[in-house]
């Protein structure tokens, strides 16, 4: 005697369906890109601003140039 394999069998997933998960993955990665890129400029602007209110930024003086021959090999 045998017995009948009962087993059900899950759904697969149809190319539609693939398709529109696919479409809506791509939409939420390009809405991250974008919110990231905004933010990094606006970090970047806020920087640049605090550097000219602050009217310094890089300057070469003599401790500096002194620091840069101690690294000459």
């Amino acid at each position: 005697m045998r017995k009948k394999s009962t087993q059900v069998k899950e759904p697969t997933l149809g190319r539609r369906q693939f398709l529109v998960g696919a479409g809506a993955g791509v939409a939420a990665a390009g809405a991250a890109l974008v919110l990231s890129k905004e933010s990094a400029s606006v970090h970047s602007a806020g920087t640049q601003e605090q550097a000219d209110a602050q009217g310094k930024g890089y300057q070469l003086t003599e401790h500096v140039k002194s620091y840069y021959k101690t690294l000459l090999v």
